[in-house]
């Protein structure tokens, strides 16, 4: 089984996997560890990865980059609208108001959804992890910012299953960094002396986050988070193609701006340029050739000039530490380190504010492209029981408080109450307990909207159904249990009916139950775990709230209300059905066609690449064949014959660029096996011409060597004496055939032009050899037979006068004969 993390950037994606005792980044087929987060659609298939991103400036309008911030959004979303102008290719408004994505694909105008884009590029993952392991890949944990809501979490778990993938959990970014750096550290604080506050600092292309974790021996706790979710490297990249917009607009004219290429070029070079002012104060070139118009255009710029220009993006680096160091309520001197990670951490102004802010220096230890994706395999190895690790609890945080909302259809008045608040432990189920006589609506959204990164504040509206009035007309006690999942959703996971109650109680009450990953010790026995069974460990893998599954299960238990009775009546539990409607969730008949279609896509993509490969077989044939006409095979085929193949040659090579430009895979095939039909006999020919002599070499020293055997049993060698008449007689003959077949296949041989197909192949004379050695070697191998030695003196020579004496020369003489026997040998 593979465990496999990814890290799915705003730019580019890292593909961990746990084996061989350790965690190892895997490498595409173009042995790079990263992949472009950029998608290609074309007329015929779908390019995805290192070869899409060479296609972002030929095919621009329908190379699909940078939509990772457009899940779960609405068309009309600000910050959708405010990167619109930025995009060379075209957003469309869907049916339902999402944000979709309008290409030309297989000659048609298509419009993918936001999921489907990203289920493409997670369908290349899962093909590079396979290609890399040599096994299937399903299960996977995979990254989100810290900073996505409710929807936007949906929204790339579906693209998950779009791309036929498991996703045991959604990890935030700055959980998975922090448990790579704590699982291997061996000098954690001991659960009992105070924990090790370490701050997590990760700015990537696109956004910028903060988390501050606390340590101890086998356990991780997220203390708080913070975030920017605007500033990240793009807005440094920005900065320097607005600069050189103006310059050269002044300088040469040229109105970048306008020009969808120029200005993707620019990007391009402005990105590495800010790389090479990280590395390098003095001053830098930046040099386009063929820019705009057949103009080269060039320029300079400095890292402190630089730093000016983007002043106003540095000053906003200290904001979310100051945030998070006061939600978690420490001070500075309670913080052991600050480990930085991200592309854009490398840049020295970063680091010198992070630095300056904390009054220490910031630490590199993890690799600062790769950490993510390798706390994301470890996550996975933790939830995989194929894998054995060391014990080691996370306990992550809400980011966002939420709170729920109830009402009647005929009860006036409602309730609301937070449920979660910001920074409670996560993951976390709790019960929510209900005095209704009828069914009744929950509404879930989130508290505080002007800290939400998210025009909508909604999570989802959920109806608690078929809730009827006791016997006796009292209100019914219901149980509503709610769930901030391992994914860091919000879901209600299930409710049920107490059809008999005990005493009275108030319109809603609420208990806790808390839910500590990979931890076999509850932290408290509350009333609401009396009540639910099973629910104090998260469990990815039969977590009832993932979207889309099935709610709770009707059960008979003891009533808590009457604990302190002396009858301890027991009460029955009728489970009630929940329908739910979360804001832009995919329907499940839509989420199906979706992977229905994504099936099709990749066998229509399988498909072009066998059609791809058909046709540069035949040019590959048609170049190597015609290579080696003028080289290796020019002394093997006469000059009229290589006349006639080179035309040949050529007329294959202009109707590939012409007519058979886009023809059937099985026109390609017949054309190479027409053009083998000619060139199979070259080959043959030259691969005959130079095994032949060490064949024949081979065949001659077997031969010799046997000749000089029956000369051995001629001349009476006491080595071979123990053979018959009759076996040497067959080796003789057996010798004699095999002469004379290589000396007549020779003389025929060497009557023949190379220009003409051998009269005997190497095959012809390996099988000769075969031939020698299945006849002859049984007999030329045959050993000798034993020969016993001469008895020693018996008791009844002990009595004669000279007994002891001629016994030690019967001794003496058998040894004599076995010494010589020795020699022989």
């Amino acid at each position: 089984m593979s465990v496999v993390g990814i890290d799915v950037g705003f730019q580019n994606c890292y593909i961990a996997v746990a084996r061989s005792g350790g965690i190892e980044t895997i490498v595409n087929e173009y042995s790079d560890r990263c992949t472009p987060a950029v998608v290609s659609l074309a007329s015929k298939n779908r390019i995805i990865g290192n070869a899409a991103k060479s296609q972002i400036i030929t095919n621009f309008k329908n190379t699909v980059h940078s939509f990772k911030k457009f899940h779960g959004r609405m068309f009309d979303d600000p910050l959708v609208q405010a990167e619109r102008p930025k995009l060379p290719y075209s957003l469309h408004k869907l049916a339902n108001g999402n944000t979709g994505v309008k290409v030309r694909y297989l000659d048609e105008d298509k419009v993918f959804t936001v999921e489907q884009i990203a289920g493409m590029l997670l369908t290349k993952l899962k093909e590079t992890s396979e290609g890399a392991l040599k096994k299937p890949v399903v299960d996977c944990v995979i990254s989100v910012p810290s900073f996505f809501t409710d929807a936007e979490r949906r929204s790339v778990f579906d693209a998950t299953q779009i791309a036929g993938l498991n996703c045991l959990r959604l990890i935030n970014d700055t959980t998975a960094v922090a448990l790579a750096y704590g699982i291997y550290k061996q000098d954690l604080p001991t659960p009992e002396e105070k924990p090790r506050n370490v701050v997590f600092v990760d700015m990537g292309h696109s956004s910028y986050q903060v988390s501050i974790a606390s340590f101890n021996k086998g356990k991780l706790k997220v203390l708080s988070t913070a975030f920017d979710p605007y500033l990240g490297g793009r807005n440094f990249d920005e900065a320097l193609v607005n600069h050189f917009c103006d310059e050269f607009k002044g300088k040469y004219k040229l109105n970048v701006r306008e020009n969808p290429r120029a200005l993707l070029r620019l990007h391009q070079e402005c990105e590495k340029l800010k790389k090479l002012m990280s590395a390098n104060s003095s001053e830098l070139p930046l040099n386009i050739e063929c820019f705009m118009n057949d103009i080269d255009v060039s320029s300079r710029m400095n890292r402190g000039h630089f730093e000016e220009m983007c002043a106003q993006y540095l000053t906003r680096v200290e904001t979310p530490l100051k945030s998070a160091l006061e939600n978690a309520k420490l001070s500075r001197d309670d913080v052991y380190a600050v480990e930085v990670v991200g592309g854009a951490t490398r840049m020295p102004a970063i680091k010198e504010r992070i630095s300056k802010f904390f009054g220490k220096d910031v630490s590199t230890t993890l690799n600062a492209d790769e950490a993510v994706a390798r706390g994301c395999a470890l996550q996975c190895a933790i939830l995989s029981p194929a894998f054995k690790v060391r014990e080691f609890s996370i306990t992550d945080a809400v980011p966002f408080p939420i709170t729920l909302r109830w009402k009647s259809p005929t009860e006036d008045g409602l309730g609301e109450c937070e449920v979660f608040s910001k920074n409670h432990a996560a993951p976390f189920s709790k019960i929510i307990t209900f005095h209704k006589r009828e069914p009744f609506d929950l509404e879930a959204f989130y508290s505080c909207p002007q800290e939400l990164p998210y025009p909508d504040h909604r999570i989802g509206c959920f109806t608690v159904q078929n809730v009827v009035p006791q016997p006796d007309g009292d209100s019914s006690k219901v149980k509503v249990k709610v769930r901030f999942n391992v994914h860091g959703i919000f879901s209600v996971s299930g409710a049920s009916l107490i059809e008999k109650q005990k005493g009275e109680g108030e319109d809603m009450q609420m208990d806790a139950e808390p839910t500590v990953q990979n931890d076999t010790r509850t932290e408290a026995t509350t009333k609401m775990q009396m009540e639910q069974e099973g629910q104090s460990h998260a469990d990815p893998n039969n977590d009832e709230d993932t979207p889309g599954s099935k709610e709770g299960a009707a059960e008979e238990k003891q009533d808590p209300a009457a604990a302190g009775n002396k009858l301890k009546a027991k009460v029955k539990s009728v489970e009630l059905p929940i329908s739910a409607s979360n804001i832009r969730q995919l329907d499940s008949n839509v989420l199906n066609n979706f992977v229905e279609y994504e099936r099709q896509m990749i066998q229509q993509d399988k498909l072009v690449k066998e059609l791809n490969d058909a046709k540069n077989a035949v040019e590959e044939y048609v170049y190597d064949l015609r290579d080696k006409l003028c080289g290796i095979y020019e002394k093997f085929i006469t000059e009229e014959d290589s006349n006639r193949l080179t035309r040949l040659l050529e007329d294959t090579e202009n109707w590939l660029y012409e007519e058979g430009e886009d023809q059937p895979k099985h026109v390609y095939e017949e054309k190479l096996n027409a053009l083998k039909s000619l060139g199979q006999p070259l080959q043959d020919r030259h691969r005959e011409h130079e095994d032949r002599p060490r064949a024949l070499d081979e065949l001659g020293k077997r031969l010799q060597f046997l000749m000089k055997f029956i000369e051995s049993y001629k001349q009476k060698d006491e080595r071979v004496l123990h053979l018959s008449v009759e076996e040497i007689n067959v080796v003789e003959k057996c010798v004699s055939e095999a002469m004379v077949w290589m000396n007549s296949v020779m003389n025929a041989q060497c009557k023949l032009a190379v220009t003409q197909d051998p009269v005997v192949r190497v095959a012809d004379i390996c099988a000769k050899i075969q031939e020698l050695h299945e006849v002859c070697n049984p007999i030329v191998s045959k050993p000798k037979p034993v020969v016993e030695e001469a008895p020693e003196a018996t008791e009844q020579n002990s009595g004669a006068p000279n007994g002891p004496k001629q016994a030690a020369d019967v001794k003496g003489d058998g040894k004599q004969s076995k010494n010589k026997e020795m020699e022989v040998d």
